[in-house]
Parts: structure tokens; sequence; C-alpha cells
């Protein structure tokens, strides 16, 4: 599938990618960094995925967002009837939630439904049993609940469902992450959550001070930037996937779930030029932290928490996007000496001054430290913007 066919849904911690099929290919729970439970982006559907589609494979299919939200609407439209269905991850609780609603619009379509999970990074194949209300995986670390009223049943270490949906009704599919050693979270109400993700990302939008032309198109990708953001250090990342390449078959496939300062500042000014002050805060106290000590230490990236130390390694199992290998984890770039970053972590700290952000002593400390550094560093030999290697 073309990359511009999925579509992209974050709670503000990690992120789905989600195919006009109506298939989740790409899931990493609980993080953007974390080990994914779907890989079939970067593979097959036996890698992992999550398909909930009709059975006519004839299905004429429109897809939108929802207003200014981050909730995704699939219409399938068969000689049947129509049926939409209606994705999104809530605002982060205690664990996290990816909820899929299929709504009856028109007539009654026959679905089915493919849920094949494999944790890291589509290899490892999970133990599935009945728990109370729900359908339990679990393999090492990880395990996952699916609840939903319709009935399930295992196939070929794949669980599916076959169902009708007519006008006006609604089946609800909740997918929960917990830690395999507790035991599983309350169940959330799919409705009650649509509702609060709604309101979620329309009330941030309604902080967009952006008044000129193309104004949903700005909100669209400020929103974006918002799923990118790590909310609880407030890092934001420079893609919600690894090993996507640069060019098809080629062999410059990284990993992008890691927050560049380059990058990361380039958001910046964009948030805040349009209004949303906190998420710059945010990350500038993500920066502090990050970069603290010696100048002379400072990478060009880190991981959301501010993690040096991020080795890189191949997954061999998988084949690649559309058999572009090798598939990484990890970044050596984070060793690179590249002297562009220094400028851009002093510009934004002077950017996130002049939005209004309350400079501290810690700031002018920082900036001080770097400057001494450069004078004596400017002229060396760096490994350049683009991180050829």
């Amino acid at each position: 599938m073309k990359i511009e066919d999925y579509g992209f849904l974050s709670d503000t911690q990690t992120a789905a990618l989600v195919g006009r099929n109506g298939s989740v290919d790409w899931l990493c729970f609980p993080r953007f960094d974390s080990g994914s439970c779907f890989a079939a982006l970067l593979g097959e559907s036996k890698n992992g995925r999550w398909l909930i589609a009709p059975v006519d494979k004839s299905a004429e299919v429109t897809r939108k967002y929802r207003g200014h939200t981050l909730i995704l609407e699939t219409t399938f439209e068969t000689k049947d009837g129509a049926v939409r269905l209606i994705d999104f991850m809530p605002p982060r609780g205690a664990n996290p939630d990816i909820v899929r609603i299929v709504e009856g619009v028109r007539g009654k379509v026959a679905l089915r439904m493919e849920l094949i999970i494999r944790f890291d990074y589509g290899d490892v194949v999970p133990w599935v049993r009945k728990c109370g209300d729900g359908l339990e995986a679990i393999a090492g670390p990880n395990a996952l609940v699916l609840r939903t009223p319709i009935e399930t049943r295992g196939e070929d270490l794949t669980t599916v469902a076959e169902f009708e949906i007519a006008e006006g009704e609604r089946a609800p599919f909740v997918l929960t992450w917990y830690q395999s050693h507790q035991k599983p979270p309350r169940a959330i109400h799919p409705e009650h959550a649509l509702r609060a993700t709604e309101k979620y990302w329309k009330d941030w939008a309604g902080y967009c001070e952006h008044k000129g032309k193309w104004k949903d198109a700005v909100v669209r990708s400020l929103i974006i930037l918002k799923g990118l953001t790590y909310g609880p250090t407030g890092g934001i990342v420079a893609a919600a996937t690894t090993s996507l390449p640069e060019k098809i078959g080629g062999v410059r496939n990284w990993d992008y779930r890691y927050c560049w300062l380059r990058d990361a500042t380039f958001t910046l000014f964009a948030l805040t030029r349009a209004g949303f002050v906190e998420e710059g805060r945010s990350w500038r106290g993500w920066l502090l932290r990050a970069i603290a000590g010696s100048p002379a230490q400072m990478q060009i990236l880190y991981g959301m928490h501010g993690e040096r130390r991020l080795p890189e390694f191949e997954i061999e199992w998988l084949p690649g996007y559309e058999n572009s290998r090798p598939v990484r984890v990890g970044n050596a770039a984070s060793n690179q000496f590249q002297l562009d970053v220094y400028g851009e972590v002093m510009s934004s700290l002077y950017h996130a001054q002049q939005a209004g952000i309350k400079i501290e002593e810690t700031d002018w400390a920082l900036q001080k430290a770097l400057l001494k550094f450069l004078e004596s560093h400017w002229q060396e030999p760096d490994e350049g913007i683009w991180e050829v290697r």
C-alpha cells in the first residue's frame, strides 16, 4: 500500500498507521519507540495487523478526519449498503488504547475482522486466551486485551470475527495495552472515549491563532505535529515510524522515532507562531534536561525522555517496506558531530523568549556555554546537515 494511503492516529505518546483498506499496519505500544505489535507496514500481514473491512472486496472507499481532530473516518460503499469505520486513540489514561467503531450508514453490510498480534516487530506470536470480558494476548513483558460485543474465534494464529452491521447499528472494538505481569485494566466506554477524544482535539485546535489562507490545511498540519509530540516530556519525534526508505529498494532506511534537535526546533517555530506556547515551553524544558552537562557532549538526537544511548541494529526477519531492506531499530547518527545543531539550539531558545516563554537562569548559562564551546570548535570538520553515512 502506498504511504499516502495511510491515516495517522496518535494519543501524543505513540501512534498508529491505518490503511484505506481498514487495516492497522503499524502500532507500537506503549511509546513511539517501543517494539511494534503490528508491523505489516514493513513486512506482510503475518507480521501483525488489525483488519476490519467489508467482505465485499470491491467496496468503494472514502475517508476523512472528523473536523479538527485525529479521529479517522473511513466509509465503505458496497452493493448491499455502506458502513463507516471510526478509528481513534483516546487521550492517554492509565493504559494506551486504540478504538475502532463500525457504524451502519445504509443497508446491511457483511464484515470481517482479522487481528494478528505479533510483538517485537512482527516476530513473537503471543499466547491468546479468554479473560473475563475480553480476549487476552501475552508475550514477554507485553499484553493486549481486546474487548468487543462481537463474537470472535481463533483461526490459524489469527483472531477473526464475521458479522453484519445494519443502518443505525454500531459495533465497538477496543484494544488496550498493559504490562503482562499486571491484571488487564478496566474497560473504557468506547462512545465516551470518542466524545472525549473529539473534545480534546477540538479544544486544542481552538488555540490556533492563524487567520490567513488555508487555515484548514494549517490546522491539520499542526495537529499532526502535536500528534508527534511525546506528551509526558515535551520531546518531539521526527516520525512515528522506522525504516521507511528514502528510495524504494534502497538501503537508506533509518529509525526516526527520536527527537532531533534540528527537526524539533523547526517544529517549535511552527507551533509557537500559531499560538501554541505551552508546547514551546514543554519542549524548552525537555531540551534543557536532554542536553544538560558539557556542550562537548551534546548530541544531534535523543530519546523521548532525553536518552543518549540509542544503539542501532537490524531486524532481519522483516523484508521492509516494498522490500526495501534493511529494517533498523535505533539510530547510530546519535554519535555524529554536526555544528549546525548548536545554532539551532540557540535559535530555538531565542524564539522561545520571543514567544513570551520566560527565560530561566539555566537558559543563559547554557547559551554562554554553547558559545564558548563554538569559539574553539567551529572550524572543525563535521558530519554535515544530512547525516550521510
